[in-house]
């Protein structure tokens, strides 16, 4: 079971940090950009704050000790916080379902959604109660 909510915060210190990192980023280069363009410059924001993460990180799933698959996932923050970066306006079903399948697997609490708008940016914080 997933929860997006703002109401239990979850390693709130550190989600304010990334968030605050993604509108420098966002004020930074604006809109338009490719998706991989904006991961590069937050994997610089990253950097410079001092904050701990692996890019680009494939993640094993498993079935009865065989391997049946692996994820992908854009950043994992301090082996805490999922971070997914996305171009466009809405926040479809199905990233939400892959950040929560990113969570179960890794057996994470925190996934945070960023979507890189024409707008700003706008973010979902999705919760895996299952940790």
């Amino acid at each position: 079971m997933y929860k997006s909510t703002n109401k239990e915060l979850v390693y709130p210190e550190l989600s304010y940090k990334l968030v605050g990192l993604l509108f420098d980023v966002y004020n930074s280069l604006g809109s338009g950009h490719k998706e991989k363009y904006y991961c590069n410059a937050i994997d610089k924001a990253l950097v410079d704050a001092s904050i701990k993460f692996e890019k680009e990180l494939f993640i094993p799933l498993y079935y009865k000790d065989k391997k049946v698959g692996q994820y992908f996932i854009d950043f994992l923050v301090e082996n805490k916080i999922v971070l997914e970066i996305k171009i466009g306006d809405r926040f479809p079903k199905r990233n939400i379902d892959q950040i929560f399948s990113y969570l179960k697997v890794s057996n994470l609490k925190l996934g945070i959604l960023a979507n890189f708008t024409s707008d700003g940016i706008k973010f979902k914080r999705i919760l895996n109660l299952n940790s």
